[in-house]
């Protein structure tokens, strides 16, 4: 069952208050639609009370249509008090990929995506600085700077929205992008915006946390990936991941060892939202 092609397959994501009958009600909708269930995860938060489940789907014999699927489990949900999104398989995300200056986490994000790891197109490299057009132009993607300062800034961003939504860009990702982004931008992407932190959040957050770590004498650095939210650096956490430092590590030796958790955590992280696998609840994820 695990070969089914993607473009047979689809992903069903719901969370609600957790009750009896939740599990029975999806699978026999499913059922009833004709549609097989290739495998199903599920977690309960019994403090929250939440039910959380991921359920993916095999549509070749499927004998309704899309539309009656998304109609009847509309119905569910709104028996259940469920919020829940249904991806197709067949639909290909389109990512854009933001950088500023550091080019690791792009490099990572282009090579993993042609390999065949990261399931999307990436079409777009958007940057406040032009220094990165050589390394997109050599990928063969479409490169745009638009430089920032607090007098521009929300005239380009507007600009990079325009361009957001011309190219159909379902996922952003801040590749080390170093610029915070504006409210409006966040609800437009809430949860379809990725960025990499490059500190083990909740610790050093804003600016040069490799410095205030090596000031604090830490034992441990790390990354951090998470959605953006209007609050710097409190998004809902997707992945995570540290290396141990010593008193023998400066702060340009913390800046090597953690570009290496930060390609890491970020493609993690990327390729679990790519793949349908992370359910945000409140400022919290499940990641199945």
């Amino acid at each position: 069952m695990s070969s089914v092609a993607a473009e047979h397959t689809a992903t069903i994501l719901v969370s609600c208050p957790d009750r009896r009958g939740l599990v029975a009600a999806l699978a026999q909708l499913l059922y009833g639609h004709g549609i097989n269930i290739l495998d199903a995860d599920q977690h309960t938060d019994s403090a929250a009370n939440m039910f959380f489940q991921r359920i993916r789907m095999d549509l070749r014999e499927m004998h309704t249509d899309r539309m009656s699927l998304e109609r009847a489990i509309a119905e569910v949900a709104a028996r259940f008090d469920m919020r829940w999104r249904l991806a197709y398989g067949s639909h290909h995300k389109r990512l854009a990929v933001f950088v500023s200056k550091y080019d690791h986490c792009l490099h990572d994000l282009v090579l993993r995506q042609r390999a065949g790891e990261l399931a999307c197109d990436i079409p777009l490299i958007v940057s406040n600085h032009a220094e990165l057009a050589p390394v997109a132009q050599g990928y063969g993607i479409a490169f745009h700077a638009f430089p920032i300062s607090a007098a521009t800034k929300a005239a380009q961003e507007a600009k990079i929205l325009e361009l957001l939504e011309r190219e159909r860009i379902d996922v952003v990702v801040l590749a080390r992008y170093m610029q915070v982004v504006s409210a409006q931008f966040c609800e437009r992407y809430a949860e379809r915006a990725i960025n990499i932190h490059h500190s083990f959040l909740p610790a050093f957050v804003g600016g040069k946390p490799y410095h205030q770590a090596h000031l604090r004498g830490v034992k441990i650095v790390g990354a951090t990936a998470h959605y953006v939210t209007s609050e710097l650096d409190e998004g809902p956490i997707i992945e995570q991941d540290v290396m141990r430092v010593s008193h023998r590590d400066s702060v340009d030796d913390l800046i090597r060892k953690g570009r290496d958790l930060e390609r890491t955590v970020l493609s993690r992280a990327v390729r679990h939202h790519l793949e349908e696998r992370v359910l945000v609840a409140g400022n919290k994820t499940v990641v199945f």
